[in-house]
């Protein structure tokens, strides 16, 4: 298993203090504060594990404060509800005695049901694509010092945009990306940590998506951004050492947010999940 994906399941393999509390760390190298897919995923491991028999089918999240990268973030679950076929939990995020994160999430028992769904987009298949971390090594000497050693570092999830934007000269462009991804490595079986992996890289380039009409970008000098919610339906069976399509588009911003909507599809067509997120796009000044 590749480094930086032991780092990412070490990282999601919480510290059990109580019952129902549970302590995560930080990587040391988070870019001022910690990433909300890392809080989704460490908040789904907590929650998931307070509940047998049954695996996450949906997640509704709220970023309340941003998280310090320096001390640990506290995962208190509440076991709201143990019924016949699912169960719900509350986790509160919480650092210098404050709560950061707070996400409801539903669990189910296995159940065969009527089917239907979004088809594959036509896009390009991922080995016709250079990754993400190429695109990024090729403009790095373009990136601000105290910025360039967190641009280019390894991750544990490869992406490949089918359709990448230009983070330093962003032109606008239509609210709509795809992007290929997988883990960087092989993983465990364990289904549910599947889908941890894939909460946590559900917040990977998602938010860039509604800023491309707008011609800004992370880097842009005169916008503030920041995730506020984030919600997931997972529908089926998938592995995260395989290749997954992540389709968004942004179907509208105003007063300052931005609406993102994404799918997840499998290789051959199966839609496993699906993503939606607001975030802040506001304007300084």
């Amino acid at each position: 298993m590749g480094n930086v994906l032991k780092a990412l399941l070490d990282l999601l393999d919480l510290e059990r203090l109580e019952e129902n509390l549970f302590r995560g760390q930080s990587p040391q190298d988070s870019w001022q504060r910690v990433f909300g897919g890392q809080v989704i995923g460490q908040a789904l491991v907590a929650a998931s594990r307070t509940v047998e028999g049954r695996e996450p089918h949906s997640l509704h999240a709220y970023f309340l404060r941003p998280g310090d990268p320096s001390v640990p973030i506290i995962y208190d679950v509440d076991r709201i509800r143990d019924g016949r076929s699912f169960a719900t939990r509350r986790v509160v995020a919480i650092q210098h005695g404050r709560a950061i994160f707070t996400m409801a999430v539903s669990f189910q028992e296995a159940e065969v049901g009527m089917e239907h769904q979004d088809g594959l987009p036509d896009v390009a298949a991922p080995e016709t694509l250079p990754s993400a971390r190429d695109r990024r090594l090729a403009i790095a000497d373009r990136i601000p010092g105290k910025f360039r050693e967190w641009f280019v570092r390894e991750r544990p999830i490869e992406v490949r945009p089918v359709d990448p934007l230009d983070l330093l000269d962003p032109k606008p462009a239509p609210p709509r990306q795809h992007v290929w991804m997988k883990a960087v490595a092989d993983m465990p079986d364990d289904p549910v940590l599947h889908k941890c992996v894939l909460a946590y890289a559900s917040d990977m380039s998602f938010l860039e998506t509604c800023l491309a009409p707008h011609g800004v970008s992370w880097f842009s000098d005169d916008i503030q951004i920041a995730s506020l919610d984030h919600a997931m339906w997972f529908h089926r069976p998938f592995r995260m050492d395989d290749w997954l399509l992540y389709d968004q588009d942004s179907p509208s911003s105003s007063a300052g947010r931005g609406l993102n909507r994404g799918n997840v599809f499998t290789r051959d067509g199966k839609l496993i999940a699906s993503v939606a997120q607001e975030a802040l796009i506001r304007k300084r000044g």
